[in-house]
């Protein structure tokens, strides 16, 4: 029976110790919800191993099949051009296709709210909060677009005010939103990080949320996130099974 192929997960990586550590406990949680699967992590930068290193040692182990999953939240530079640039210099022996990145999702909106009811909001709040989405930001107008549009879809399910914000290159900042929500007569605001993982820019964003009335955590290791990954990896290994029924 042919094994499916790896899922490699590529991060950014980070100088915060946090960054990773949050990484592999995601890995993990994957591992558990599909033991059938071998999963290996990489990252871009700052971490080891890198996604070369693990792709060369896949490639002397006799690995073939490779789905290489961008652990990113919307399509910007590193999904678009970094990280097939690197995937394009592997060894020529392996096969490997890039996922889809992780959002947008409906998963990823029952993630955000998770996070905000364990830190104290309840479903009975949601009318009379105003929510800040949270993002690290970009100079991608695409990624930035689909931030905008979770922001509407998620003020649809009964949310006060829901407004994006983001930590970079974008406006406007979480304090900016936590404000207008205030002055838009929210009873309460909240802000929802939408990132992975804790970092500079995270940080950014919970000093920006310093006159809100609750910060959420980060996605992290959520078990949502991990549905997403592994939705991710079976889409774009389809066509892998399919070639392999057909050989």
């Amino acid at each position: 029976m042919t094994s499916p192929p790896v899922l490699l997960v590529i991060a950014h990586g980070s100088r915060d110790p946090r960054h990773a550590a949050t990484v592999h406990a995601l890995v993990r949680r994957v591992r558990a919800m599909r033991p059938d699967v071998r999963v290996e992590t990489g990252f871009l930068d700052f971490n080891v191993p890198s996604v070369r290193g693990v792709l060369e040692s896949l490639e002397t182990e006799g690995v073939r099949d490779v789905v290489a999953l961008p652990l990113l939240l919307t399509r910007a530079f590193h999904a678009k051009a970094d990280i097939p640039a690197v995937l394009a210099d592997a060894p020529p022996r392996l096969r490997i296709r890039q996922a889809e990145v992780l959002g947008p999702s409906p998963l990823l909106l029952s993630a955000l709210e998770r996070r905000l009811y364990e830190a104290g909001l309840t479903p009975a709040d949601k009318s009379s909060t105003g929510v800040v989405l949270a993002s690290a930001g970009s100079s991608d107008p695409e990624a930035i677009a689909v931030i905008a549009e979770i922001a509407r879809e998620w003020r649809h399910t009964g949310w006060c005010a829901v407004r994006p914000a983001f930590a970079s290159a974008s406006l406007p900042r979480t304090e900016d939103a936590v404000r207008e929500l205030r002055e838009l007569g929210c009873a309460r605001v909240a802000v929802a990080p939408y990132v992975l993982a804790p970092g500079f820019l995270p940080d950014r964003i919970a000093r920006g949320a310093e006159r809100a009335d609750v910060l959420a955590d980060v996605l992290g290791p959520s078990p949502e996130v991990a549905r997403v990954l592994l939705e991710r990896y079976d889409e774009a290994r389809t066509p892998v099974l399919a070639a392999a029924v057909g050989a």
